[in-house]
C-alpha cells in the first residue's frame, strides 16, 4: 500500500435517521430490538454510555445501528457482537473508567488526547507513539503484562471521554476523528500493544470513528499496515486518509480549522491557549509556488499593541514582519527581520506596541519554491489604556 499525499475516503457517514434506512435495514433494526427484549430483563443489564438499549428511542437506535452496520446488517452477528461488548464493558468497568486515576500524567497531551473538533463538529483524538523510541519510557509503560493492561485501560479512558462528547441522535455528531502520528513510531516494539488496541476498539466501539487520518507516514508504512490490516473490516479501511511527511498541515486543514490544530502539526493551537476559552478564528490562505504574500493589518493607533500568530504548512520559505507608520518621513520598523523558516518550525507568535499610527505587514516569500502551501494567521489589536 503506497503512502499517498492524501486519499479521499470512500466512506460516507450515516445520518441515523430511520426514514433514510432501506426496508431491509428497518426490518433488521426491529429484529435486533426484539432479540434484545427476549434476552435481557432490565436496563442495568443492557445499556451503553448511559443509554438504555431496551427502550425504543432514537439514542438507543443510534447505538443498535452502529452494531448492525459493523456486521452488514446481519442480525445474528450484530447481536453476538453487542452481547460480547456488553459483557466486556461490565468486566472491564468501562462505564466508570473516566473517573479513575490511572497515573499516566506524562502521557496526557502527548501520546493520546482529545482536542477540539473538526470542521463538521466531530471531536478529534490525536495519537502519537514516537516517545516510545526511548527505551526507558517503553519499559516503564510496556515492560510487562500488567503494565500493558494498565496502558490499554488508560487508552480506553481517553476514548470514553471522547465518546461523552457525542450526541447519539439522528443528524447529530455520532463519531469522532482519529489523527495518528506515525513519526518515529517504534513499529516492532509496539506491535503487541497496537494489535490489542485495534482489536479492542474494533470489537467494542463499532462505527465510533468517522475518519482515521494517518500523518507523517514513513516509507515502511506498507509493512506496518500489513500487520494490523487483518484486524480491520473493509468498512474501517474505507475511512482511512494517509499523509506522508511534509504534507501534514495540507492534509489536516482539509478537515480541521487551523486554530484547532496543535502547533506541532502546522496549526495555531498551543496547550496554554486551551485555558483561555474558545480560540480566536484564523484566516486561511495559500501561498503559491514562486509567490510572495504580504498580509497588511491596517488601522493600528498610537500606543496600541498588536499580537499575531502565523504559520505556513511545511514552511521552508522566508518570513518577515515590519511596522509601516502612516506619517510621511517616518521610518519603517523591522519587527522581525527576514529569515528562512525551517519545515520543522511551529507557528510564530509575536507582539508589537506601536509608538505611532500605522500598519503591520507580515510577509511570506515562497519564490524559491514551486510548491503551493497552506497557511493561516490571526491577530488581535489592543488599544492603549493611557488617556
Amino acid at each position: 500500500m503506497e503512502a499517498a499525499t492524501l486519499r479521499t475516503p470512500s466512506f460516507k457517514e450515516d445520518t441515523y435517521f430511520i426514514s433514510h434506512l432501506k426496508s431491509s435495514e428497518k426490518k433488521a433494526l426491529q429484529e435486533l430490538r426484539d432479540k434484545l427484549y427476549a434476552s435481557y430483563e432490565s436496563d442495568s443489564e443492557c445499556s451503553m454510555w448511559g443509554i438504555p438499549l431496551l427502550h425504543c428511542e432514537e439514542k438507543a437506535d443510534v447505538i443498535l445501528l452502529k452494531f448492525l452496520r459493523a456486521r452488514d446488517f446481519r442480525v445474528p452477528d450484530a447481536l453476538h457482537m453487542l452481547e460480547k461488548c456488553l459483557s466486556w464493558r461490565k468486566e472491564f468497568g468501562a462505564d466508570s473508567i473516566c473517573e479513575e486515576e490511572l497515573g499516566f500524567k506524562e502521557l496526557e497531551g502527548v501520546v493520546a488526547y482529545m482536542q477540539a473538533y473538526d470542521r463538521e463538529g466531530h471531536p478529534v483524538c490525536y495519537n502519537a507513539y514516537g516517545v516510545f523510541r526511548d527505551k526507558e519510557m517503553y519499559e516503564r509503560i510496556f515492560g510487562d503484562e500488567e503494565k500493558l493492561k494498565k496502558f490499554l485501560r488508560w487508552r480506553v479512558q481517553v476514548l470514553e471521554r471522547g465518546i461523552k462528547l457525542l450526541h447519539f441522535k439522528p443528524g447529530g455528531v455520532n463519531s469522532i476523528i482519529q489523527v495518528t502520528d506515525l513519526k518515529d513510531m517504534p513499529k516492532r516494539e509496539l506491535r503487541v500493544a497496537s494489535n490489542q488496541i485495534l482489536s479492542l476498539f474494533q470489537d467494542n466501539y463499532p462505527e465510533m470513528v468517522a475518519r482515521k487520518i494517518f500523518i507523517n507516514v514513513p516509507w515502511y508504512f506498507s509493512l506496518l499496515y500489513s500487520m494490523f490490516s487483518p484486524f480491520l473490516t473493509q468498512r474501517t479501511k474505507s475511512k482511512f486518509v494517509i499523509s506522508k511527511e511534509g504534507n501534514v498541515a495540507e492534509t489536516l486543514y482539509k478537515f480541521i480549522r487551523p486554530e484547532d490544530i496543535p502547533v506541532q502539526y502546522g496549526g495555531l493551537s498551543r496547550p496554554s491557549d486551551l485555558q483561555n476559552g474558545p480560540p480566536k478564528p484564523a484566516s486561511e490562505f495559500t501561498v503559491k509556488g514562486g509567490e510572495k504574500v504580504n498580509i497588511q493589518i491596517e488601522g493600528i493607533e498610537v500606543g496600541a499593541t498588536i499580537t499575531w500568530d502565523i504559520v505556513v504548512g511545511g514552511w521552508d520559505l522566508e518570513y518577515s514582519a515590519e511596522f509601516v507608520p502612516n506619517a510621511e518621513g517616518s521610518y519603517t520598523i523591522a519587527v522581525e527581520k527576514t529569515r528562512k523558516v525551517a519545515p520543522s518550525e511551529e507557528a510564530i507568535h509575536n507582539s508589537f506596541m506601536s509608538r505611532e499610527a500605522g500598519k503591520m505587514v507580515l510577509s511570506v516569500d515562497n519564490t524559491a519554491s514551486r510548491r503551493k502551501k497552506v497557511a493561516a494567521y490571526r491577530y488581535i489589536v489592543r488599544k492603549s489604556t493611557v488617556v
